[in-house]
């Protein structure tokens, strides 16, 4: 089963853990990129003690946002999130349908039973993709729930916005694939 990712792009209570700016030479491309994505550049030369130690800091501030989102949503309080979005975010979709498709997402999955270790990836959307062009970094959950057998897969977007502050670009729940 697969859910729509749903955009949003700003919850300024939550920006504050993820304004570190990306590392002067990219970190590894995502493992699976979507269609729309500009290719992984070639391998490039590798990071300096002090690049590594950067992304891994920013791993660790975007975790703990999208930890955050999670309980948000985990907590019935998805409204909070939207409010709290940018424009972009609400041109993408109403507060009324944000909350009303994780209500419906969560209901159907039951309550959280467990939410295991994040992965970090990250992505460059180029112009005319399917969502707004931008460095996105994706924050994924293996997550258990009551009413699903096999884990979920949660999935917390954050988005460099063009202050060069990283916001909540979107949230959704997919059945994990094998």
């Amino acid at each position: 089963m697969r859910v729509p990712l749903l955009l949003l792009s700003t919850l300024l209570p939550f920006a504050a853990l993820a304004q570190t700016p990306p590392p002067a030479t990219p970190a590894p491309a995502p493992v699976r990129s979507a269609p729309a994505a500009t290719p992984a550049p070639a391998p490039g030369p590798a990071l300096s003690p002090a690049q590594q130690a950067q992304v891994q800091k920013q791993n660790a501030e975007m975790s703990a946002a999208a930890v955050q989102i999670a309980q948000l949503v985990d907590a019935n309080r998805a409204a909070e999130a939207w409010r709290g979005a940018s424009a972009v975010a609400r041109k993408s979709v109403t507060e009324q349908a944000f909350v009303s498709q994780l209500s419906a997402d969560r209901n159907r999955l039951g309550a959280l039973a467990s939410r295991g270790q994040p992965v970090v990836t990250r992505v460059k959307y180029a112009e005319g993709a399917t969502v707004p062009e931008g460095l996105y970094i994706n924050v994924s959950f293996p997550t258990r729930f009551a009413n699903s057998a096999q884990p979920v897969r949660e999935l917390v977007s954050f988005r460099l916005d063009e202050d060069r502050v990283w916001r909540l670009a979107g949230y959704s729940v997919r059945a994990a694939t094998p």
